[in-house]
């Protein structure tokens, strides 16, 4: 498979915001307006389908990566386990896909939309460029995080609360922390609580650790706010009249 496949790469390098990388975001944001313009019109078994298929899409995608790094012989502890917030809303994301569930729903959306715009504006891909499978492997799987956090929004039903902005924000500082224990205990890094991220990203604007940790906790609280905005002020499901359900409710019955 020759420079597609080996951790021996002597092609193009990646570039941040080069022609790929761009190509790449325009497909993936045209992706996501397909599929809200064609969810909406398509029958609830039809939303399974393109359910199930988005969930094996996103555990395909992981698994091979994981083949690739065994394969390469670079799969260690410190660098596989899904412990990144992307690694872990491609499995959150896969189960929720099959097994709708709200509080799953506002992490897929939350966590998933505002880890992945970060993460496909600023690529953990290293040197590998296009068409390596490792410059593919991120892509996609930001991509498809960010596609189906949407996607739960706009096309299943999902609204979120001023509560579940709060149960995200303290969520993912529990889960901060204990990733960050658990670097220390193994060297480590995910999440880059524990260290600065050894490619280009906005961390590298911030001041050096661990104060930058603070920069990043005002970001993600603005970016939940942010995600938030849409939807406020309007009627939570739960209060919806009887006889109306939301598209989420048939979602959650499906």
């Amino acid at each position: 498979m020759g420079q597609f496949w080996t951790i021996d790469y002597s092609g193009d390098p990646f570039e941040l915001f080069g022609a790929p990388h761009i190509v790449v975001m325009v497909v993936v944001a045209l992706i996501s307006i397909a599929l809200v313009v064609r969810g909406r019109r398509i029958d609830t078994e039809r939303h399974a389908a393109i359910r199930r298929t988005l969930a094996a899409l996103l555990v395909l995608n992981e698994v091979l990566w994981h083949v690739w790094a065994a394969t390469e012989d670079v799969y260690t502890i410190q660098e596989m386990l899904p412990l990144h917030l992307c690694s872990v809303m491609v499995w959150l994301s896969a189960y929720a896909l099959v097994r709708p569930n709200q509080h799953l729903y506002e992490l897929m959306y939350f966590l998933g939309v505002a880890g992945s715009v970060q993460a496909l504006l600023t690529p953990d891909a290293g040197i590998f460029g296009f068409p390596h499978f490792r410059f593919l492997q991120t892509m996609i799987s930001h991509g498809l995080v960010f596609i189906v956090g949407i996607y739960v929004v706009a096309v299943e039903g999902y609204r979120p609360t001023r509560q579940s902005v709060v149960r995200v924000f303290l969520g993912l500082n529990l889960y901060a922390l204990a990733v960050g224990l658990l670097n220390a205990a193994i060297g480590s890094n995910y999440l880059y609580v524990n260290g600065r991220p050894p490619t280009p990203s906005v961390i590298d604007l911030m001041p050096a650790w661990p104060w930058y940790l603070l920069y990043l906790e005002v970001i993600a609280l603005g970016l939940l706010a942010l995600l938030y905005l849409p939807f406020a002020g309007r009627k939570s499901p739960a209060v919806e009249q009887a006889g109306e359900p939301t598209a989420s409710t048939a979602v959650v019955n499906d």
